[in-house]
């Protein structure tokens, strides 16, 4: 049977797509219809067809599932920022677990895993530490603020959104009041005027100190000062800032901020690490679940005090600060310089003396830090954005050989691509958690334990040196086993380049032009005397001279 749009049909659902679509069948037609949970029986408009599967809206539940429950917010189904809440709690975890089990078997191609804990919360509601708002007109001319529709720049009134903190609605009415007030237009995206563009609010959790931060189209507000006094009023409140956006774009924040009343940033708690944020800063929404998913990174990284730690996409140190609790030495990477300040503030903020903090791309500061400086890493942490690891990153963490590799990934797509390519080498996946950060939403947190595979098979074979040349005496250690050895027996830490002019003055032949400088006018650094005897020691160890 041929579908086309607007026609209604009865679809029994069967599955959920990565988007919290339900998926049924119309005469073995298959359709994607949003705010559906497996097991309905439903009614459904097409609204949408291609050649093999189409898109439907709910227009009603016939039969409901038993995961199905009454969305507790009126605006769940206009909204679309909550794809699970029509799905009672313990069938949200199921399907993320699932999710996540799913990308790592088709996508990564691992088989003989079990993912070994699926972190809930104990109430799924009030969760989120930072929202933003959105302002405009609706058609009779009345100042709205909610969220965006999904998919769309339509805002859908709503002050009382069910994942943020009370306190919100507080905030927004007073700002709509002092906007009416005042005659304060909000932005129009279509025509670039107006002034208020949106609202953005922190709370901290612990301090229980409101931030208040108002993005405009300007560079001042009239009447600030009424605005002031109103909103400090409410209790906690510590910061009331603007932010500077003058740009037609979709970009929420701009770069400048603009003190109005009171500090500039707020002060929260991750466990016992103190953090200073400000409106540009980088933290996780869920405090709660933030504690549960970097003590798994902790547990996972195994540390004992001895340890050299890389935390990479570090932000403003969140988790760097949190491993730096148990590790002899942890180095950040962050490429948004304002981040890496933050990073530094929070390290002495907190009196943490180990751990050091470098702005750059991830994937050019590790390679360099490695090949140029000799950098060691006992366990590498990562924390990137959706999009995964870059793949000059993933083959330095390759080279660098670390004992252990903990990924922490807000997409199990990118993740289990990523794992792939580690586990094709040296590594075996050993541990996955899943944690739920966003509960009601279909995001997903996942934190997984790579270890470093060990040969255990050998044979032994007689064989006469003669029988060997010196590119076979160079093979018996690697760069990175003799930097290990090194830093370990001598706490000296040696570069690559130090490693083959030793290599060289021993006799031990080098691939031509291997580690030449890039002209003969190039100056090049010489190995120093004490790190020429370690390293003439390791290669004693390894057999090569």
């Amino acid at each position: 049977m041929e579908f086309k749009k607007n026609d209604l049909v009865q679809v029994t659902i069967e599955d959920m797509s990565h988007e919290g679509a339900g998926i049924g069948k119309a005469d073995g037609y298959t359709l994607f219809i949003k705010d559906a949970v497996i097991g309905d029986k439903v009614e459904a408009k097409i609204m949408k067809t291609k050649k093999h599967y189409g898109f439907a809206r709910l227009m009603k539940v016939l039969e409901p599932s038993k995961d199905r429950v009454e969305a507790k917010c009126p605006q769940a189904r206009a909204c679309g920022g909550c794809q699970l809440q029509f799905m009672n709690y313990e069938a949200q975890l199921a399907f993320k677990k699932n999710k996540v089990e799913a990308n790592l078997r088709r996508i990564g191609g691992f088989d003989n895993f079990t993912i070994e804990k699926v972190i809930g919360m104990e109430d799924p509601w009030r969760y989120r530490n930072k929202a933003q708002f959105p302002f405009g007109k609706d058609k009779e001319g009345n100042i709205v603020t909610g969220f965006y529709a999904g998919r769309t720049h339509s805002i859908i009134p709503n002050r009382n959104c069910l994942l943020g903190v009370e306190v919100n609605e507080m905030i927004l009415n007073e700002i709509i009041s002092y906007m009416e007030e005042n005659k304060v237009e909000p932005y129009d995206e279509t025509t670039g005027k107006g002034l208020i563009r949106h609202v953005l609010i922190r709370y901290g959790f612990t301090t229980k100190e409101i931030m208040v931060c108002l993005i405009i189209n300007g560079t001042s507000i009239p009447n600030a000062e009424a605005l002031c006094r109103q909103l400090a009023k409410i209790s906690g409140m510590t910061s009331i800032t603007l932010n500077v956006n003058k740009k037609q774009t979709n970009v929420i924040l701009g770069d400048e901020i603009l003190p109005l009343w009171g500090k500039e940033t707020i002060t929260d708690y991750i466990g016992d690490i103190k953090y200073q944020i400000s409106p540009l800063s980088f933290y996780q929404v869920n405090p709660v679940q933030t504690v549960k998913l970097y003590q798994t990174a902790l547990e996972y990284a195994r540390l004992d005090g001895n340890e050299t730690v890389w935390d990479l996409y570090c932000g403003i140190g969140t988790i760097s600060l949190f491993l730096a609790q148990k590790a002899k030495q942890v180095y950040g990477v962050e490429i948004v310089p304002a981040a890496i300040e933050d990073a530094k503030k929070n390290a002495a903020l907190n009196k943490i003396g180990n751990a050091e903090f470098y702005v750059g791309k991830a994937e050019e500061v590790l390679p360099e830090k490695y090949e140029k400086d000799g950098v060691y890493a006992d366990v590498i942490v990562v924390d990137p954005p959706r999009k995964g690891c870059d793949e000059t990153l993933l083959s330095t963490m390759l080279q660098m050989k670390p004992k252990r590799i903990v990924y922490v990934s807000c997409d199990s797509a990118t993740l289990a691509r990523d794992l792939k390519i580690l586990c094709e080498e040296n590594y075996q996946l050993e541990k996955v958690a899943v944690c739920d950060m966003f509960p009601s939403s279909v995001h997903v947190e996942t934190v997984c334990l790579l270890s470093k595979l060990n040969a255990k098979q050998h044979i032994e074979v007689d064989i006469h040196m003669d029988e060997l040349d010196l590119t076979d005496a160079e093979k018996k250690a690697t760069y990175s086993e003799i930097k290990e050895y090194v830093l370990e027996h001598t706490g000296l830490k040696v570069s690559s380049l130090y490693i083959a002019q030793v290599k060289q003055k021993c006799g031990i032949i080098e691939r031509e032009n291997y580690n030449k400088p890039k002209s003969d006018d190039a100056k090049q650094p010489q190995c120093p005397p004490d790190k020429e005897k370690a390293i003439k020691e390791a290669l004693k160890h390894f057999g090569m001279i």
